[in-house]
This record gives structure tokens, C-alpha cells and sequence, in this order.
């Protein structure tokens, strides 16, 4: 006779999770009717909301480091770009302002010049200095104007100071100056103030000219101007040659020696005037060309010492 089992008795097990389950609902249930009449849950939320956030922060922290780093180098980057560009600007600006100051000087300097022949009511031309050379045995400016330009041996030279030289070779597009202070070179001068004759040398330097053989009763002082006496037809009369700077006695002490500071600026400048040849007028000066056995009147012989005291030119 087969058996049959009795009906298995519960599990307490599954009895208590029964019961757990049960119990869950039941404080879900209470916490959403009390969450409903109370919003206490939102009062919850946004406190643990604030307990929250400096995790938050924290957890943010290496993206916003990694996002400044990024950002920092990408504004060195641009502020070095404009540092270069606003620094080749500023020297293209610099550039640019030294030429404009190069020219306005350049300008008055012209007008100088060229106000200084017009108020004597002077024939010139205006010649651009093409070389220079102030070598102390050789004195000479190289002209970018020639026989083709109507320049031709023995043209007075000038600035707007005074005398610069005279024209001593060309070819049709150069001129050669010989300087009032190549070693070489003399000029008959004489005195503004008293009109005593001298003779002034050059010495090789582009500051300074030598004015020997003055005798000691001559009326000459430091200071005084000279200027061409225009002796020897090569330089016309009343150009400024330069001021007496300084005067001392020769070796010998029966004469005085002076040095002559230059009226023109013979070591800057970038253009001359050419006085056009004038009239030989007849006369002494014509005679005197004649005594000095064909000699470059530019380059005439000295007088003797007391020859000059205190005659007029």
C-alpha cells in the first residue's frame, strides 16, 4: 500500500524574508504618504546634496586643473605672438620715424644751404657728395657731378657755412675737391675785423687750419672771422674761411701762430655748392697771378711777414 507524504511544514527562512519584504513595503508605503504630506524628503536630498559637494569638487579637481594648464598655454602662446608682432611693429615704427627725422634734417640742412646762396644772390649749383676722404695726408670729397654737368678745374666749393675746398680734376660724371685742409692747400684770407692779409694752410685735419708767419704788431685777435680776400682770382672775396681759435708765438718769437677753426662743416654734410666761375676783374689780382710763375692761384705763395699788418684786401 504506497505511502503518501505529509504536506512539507514552511521554511523559517522564507517565513522571515516574507516578513522582511512585507515590513519594506510597508515603510516604503509610510515614507511616500509622509514624503507627500511633508517634503521632508527634499529637505534631505538638499542637505546631503550640500554634504556632497566637496567630493564633487574633488572629483572635478583634475579636469579643471587639466582645463587651466590648457587654456594657460594657449594664452602664453597668443601673448607671445602679439609680443613679437607688437615688437617688429615698434621696430618697423622706430625705423621708419628715424628716417622721417633723417630727412627733416636733411631738408633744413638744404635749405640752409641753399638760403645761404640766394641771400647773396649767388650762381651755384648743388652737387651730392659721392665720397669721402679725410685721410690726413689727403683731404678730398668726390663729387657725383662732372664736366658733363658744366663742373670744371678750379670752382669754388662752399657750404652753407663758408668755403669747403675747390674742384682740382673731373670726369664727365665725378668732380674731384681738394679741401681747405689737405696739407696741400692755401687760401689768401683776411682779416673781417681789421683787414689785415694772411695766408690760412690746411694740416690735415677736418677741425682745425694753420695760420703761420702772423706778425706780432698785426692787429689780430683770437676770435676774429676770416674770410677769402680774393687774391689770386681762384676764391671770390668775402666767403668765411673760419674763426682765429687760438694764437701762440713761433720758435723763433718774432711771429704768431694760430690754429683756424672752419667756418664750413667739412666732415658731415651730402651736398656742396658750386660757385660758377666769376669775371676776372683786371688789376693787381690779375698781376699778382702773373708773379707766381703759373702757380694754382688757390695755392698762392706767402706774403713776407710784415707785408699784410694791417692793409685793407
Amino acid at each position: 500500500m504506497p505511502s503518501y507524504a505529509s504536506p512539507a511544514a514552511p521554511r523559517s527562512g522564507d517565513v522571515a524574508g516574507t516578513l522582511r519584504l512585507l515590513a519594506y513595503l510597508a515603510v516604503s508605503v509610510a515614507l511616500i504618504i509622509a514624503d507627500h504630506r511633508g517634503d521632508w524628503l527634499d529637505r534631505v536630498r538638499a542637505q546631503a546634496s550640500v554634504a556632497m559637494q566637496p567630493v564633487w569638487w574633488l572629483a572635478g579637481l583634475p579636469s579643471r586643473l587639466g582645463r587651466n594648464v590648457r587654456e594657460d598655454a594657449v594664452t602664453r602662446s597668443l601673448l607671445a605672438e602679439d609680443n613679437r608682432r607688437l615688437r617688429n611693429e615698434l621696430l618697423v615704427g622706430n625705423a621708419r620715424l628715424a628716417r622721417l627725422q633723417a630727412a627733416a634734417a636733411e631738408n633744413a640742412r638744404l635749405r640752409r644751404l641753399l638760403g645761404a646762396a640766394e641771400r647773396g644772390g649767388l650762381d651755384v649749383q648743388l652737387a651730392p657728395i659721392l665720397d669721402v676722404d679725410l685721410d690726413p695726408t689727403r683731404q678730398r670729397l668726390m663729387l657725383s657731378a662732372g664736366s658733363r654737368d658744366g663742373v670744371s678745374n678750379g670752382q669754388c666749393v662752399i657750404d652753407a657755412g663758408g668755403v669747403v675746398g675747390q674742384i682740382i680734376e673731373t670726369t664727365p660724371t665725378t668732380a674731384t675737391v681738394l679741401l681747405l685742409t689737405d696739407p696741400d692747400h692755401a687760401v689768401p684770407v683776411v682779416v673781417a675785423r681789421t683787414g689785415v692779409r694772411l695766408i690760412v694752410y690746411g694740416q690735415g685735419r677736418s677741425d682745425r687750419l694753420r695760420l703761420p708767419n702772423v706778425p706780432l704788431s698785426s692787429d689780430v685777435e683770437v676770435g676774429d672771422e676770416l674770410v677769402t680776400s680774393g687774391l689770386g682770382g681762384r676764391f671770390p672775396a668775402g666767403f668765411p674761411v673760419g674763426s682765429i681759435a687760438a694764437l701762440a708765438p713761433d720758435d723763433s718769437r718774432a711771429f704768431l701762430v694760430g690754429d683756424v677753426a672752419p667756418a664750413a662743416r667739412l666732415d658731415r654734410g651730402r651736398d656742396v655748392l658750386l660757385l660758377q666761375d666769376l669775371a676776372q676783374p683786371p688789376g693787381p689780382a690779375a698781376e699778382g697771378d702773373a708773379d707766381h710763375g703759373g702757380l694754382p692761384p688757390g695755392d698762392a705763395l706767402p706774403e713776407p711777414p710784415d707785408a699784410g699788418a694791417g692793409e685793407a684786401p
